[in-house]
This record gives structure tokens, sequence and C-alpha cells, in this order.
């Protein structure tokens, strides 16, 4: 069987479409409509707990015999840095006291890493989905070794030739070359490194010539012909998310999907400010306010960063409705935002399936 065609083989799916896990946004109906559409469904269990991945995947399989994807976040935990924590703090007290709030002593980490979380470990081993992917990074060998041999498929996000050497070289059976257009978290290992912020298509003729891996274009694609432009280049398929928010079975709510039908989806910007880890989503007051940063401030290390702003997000939605909350919401989102549609996440299978069989325009 050739190459470019085992992957999805193994898989058994009709059509080289994957939704990307988006993490929060993604939900049971989501994955299984995707899946039962003939592409690849997935669920984001990173900012989850055991049991509410549990709950999450059980609920999945309740709602398809097809294989889907289970996203799991594997950055390195965040060392102690309470000057740091301490500057971001002081920096967005006038924010806290503007909402009626007293800033917060210290910040949490609020997500755990899959590498420290060997219940979410044994988890997927019980549950075994189909496909486990790693975001951020990767887990221990042995781990990777056993969802394995348990015949689970493993992908891996790269955003450069290195991480993608590293990929390969731990066993992973396929890569996800998430370009600098794609929406939410850059998958990047380390976000202290320099981020040559190479695109989707580039980092696919990149990564052709540097490993034997199937890839799986992620970043900036939105309907059949962007998929057919990835294939062309190398891809076994393509990860849309964006595609996916304005789908009826996704977890936005009301706000995101009006900044994402308005103005506001025409500009995107790369930020830390958020999360503390550079992800893209729509231009707002604070995004753009952190673009401008004090010389030697830097948000604070994720996910602490995050603690802070879910908390002004949740006081904003109390006290200052949507309009004011809407500025500390993460509305992530790629650069072809102005092109996603709301569809039925089977509709929007079928209709990129439509899509991709067109002819090229003359």
């Amino acid at each position: 069987m050739p190459s470019d065609s085992a992957l999805l083989a193994r898989l058994g799916l009709r059509h080289p479409i994957f939704q990307a896990p988006m993490a929060g946004v993604s939900t049971p109906r989501l994955a299984a409509a995707v899946s039962n559409a003939g592409g690849l469904g997935a669920l984001g269990i990173g900012a989850s707990t055991a049991a509410q991945a549990r709950a999450m995947i059980e609920e999945t399989l309740a709602l398809t015999d097809r294989p889907f994807n289970v996203n799991v976040f594997c950055h390195a935990p965040a060392p102690d840095d309470p000057a740091g924590d301490a500057a971001w703090l002081a920096h967005l007290a006038p924010r806290f006291q503007a909402l009626g709030l007293t800033p917060p002593a210290q910040l949490r980490e609020i997500y755990r890493s899959f590498v420290q979380a060997d219940d979410v470990f044994a988890l997927l081993l019980e549950l075994r989905p189909a496909v486990v992917s790693f975001h951020f990074g990767l887990p221990a060998a042995a781990w990777i070794t056993a969802l394995r041999q348990a015949g689970i498929v493993t992908l891996a996000t790269a955003t450069c030739p290195a991480e993608a050497r590293q990929i390969e070289a731990a066993g992973v059976d396929a890569i996800v070359a998430q370009g600098i257009e794609a929406g939410g978290h850059r998958g990047m290992f380390d976000p202290s490194a320099p981020d040559e912020g190479l695109s989707t298509l580039v980092l696919l003729q990149r990564l052709r010539h540097e490993t034997g891996l199937p890839l799986i274009a992620a970043g900036g694609l939105m309907d059949g012909a962007g998929i057919r432009a990835a294939l062309a280049l190398g891809a076994v398929a393509a990860q849309l998310g964006t595609a996916f928010v304005l789908c009826p079975e996704s977890a936005a709510d009301a706000a995101y999907r009006a900044a994402l039908q308005s103005e506001r989806a025409e500009h995107t910007r790369l930020t830390r400010v958020l999360s503390g880890r550079p992800a893209r989503g729509l231009l707002g007051p604070f995004i753009a306010e952190g673009e401008q940063l004090p010389a030697g401030l830097q948000p604070a290390a994720y996910p602490r960063a995050y603690d802070a702003t879910k908390q002004l997000h949740a006081a904003a939605s109390r006290e200052g409705g949507r309009d004011e909350a809407t500025q500390y919401a993460a509305h992530w989102a790629g650069q072809g935002a102005p092109l996603a549609r709301a569809l039925p996440a089977e509709v929007l299978v079928d209709t990129l399936v439509a899509e991709m069989a067109l002819p090229a325009q003359a």
C-alpha cells in the first residue's frame, strides 16, 4: 500500500480531513459528527481533569463507532518565578481594580501537563481511543511505546524541522505540521526558543526532506482548495480548526461566534498575553495592549498567565457584560478566519470533500 495512504487506511478514514482538537471548543458531539462523516474528529483534554476527560471520551464513544483523536498537552511545567508572576499581576492590577476585584496574591498552575498526569495516561490505556496526539512536546518514550503497543496511533505537533526530528526519533506515528497561520496555541516544544514562523506550505516542503513520517498539514486551511494544496505538497491529510468553530456542535459561545462572523475576523494576532504561550486569536484591546508592554515586562509563564486572564474574563462577564468580557476571551482563530462557515459539522465535511474534487479555476 502506498505510504501516503497507509495512515488513513489504518484508521479507516474515508476523507483526509482531521478536525483540530481545540480544547474548550471541541465537544463529543463535534468529534463524533466529523468522524461519522468520514473524517477524524478530535477532543482536546489538555484543560481537563481525568474525570472530565473520561466523561468526554465515553460520551464520544457512545456517539460514534468511528476513530477519533484525543489530544493532550505535553508542556514542560513552568519553573517557579515569584518575581515574574508578581510583576505581571502588578501590571494587571488596574484591570482587576476596575472590575471591583483585588488582584490574586499568586497565580496558579491551572493546567497540569500530561507528562505529570499518570491518571490520564492510565485512562487512555483503559479506553484506548484510536488516536492520541501530543501538543507542546512529547511524553516519556515509555509512555509513547505503551500507547502504541495498545494499538493507539500517535501524532505530535511540530512547528519546525528540529521538532519533527525529535518526534520521529521518539517513535511517534505521524506529525502534525503546524504553520504560523494556525489559530490557537503554537505547538512549540520550547516557547522561549526563536521561532522561524514557517508557513504551513513551507513547513510541509521542509519536513518532506527531514522525515519519512506521514504529515498532517495544519494552519490556515479552510476549504477544499486549501486541502488540495496541502496534499499536493506531501501531506496525507489536513487538520482544520477555525473552520469548525462555527459548527453548532462546537462549544463556542455566542460572543465567540459573533466575533468570528464580524469584521474582527479580519485581524488575528500571535500573542503571549492571554496564556503565557504564543497563540493566535482575534485581535482585541487586551491583545493590542500586550503588543506594547513596558520594556522588560513579559507575561507570566504558561499556564499561570492564563489563570489571571480567566479570572479577568469571569469578572468582566459578571460585571461588565459581553462587550467588556470579550477583550479577555480567548477567541482563538487562524488567519483564514474570514472564511469560516456556520454549517453543521457533517455538512461542512461533505462540503470540503466536494470542494476538493472541483478542478482548479483557469
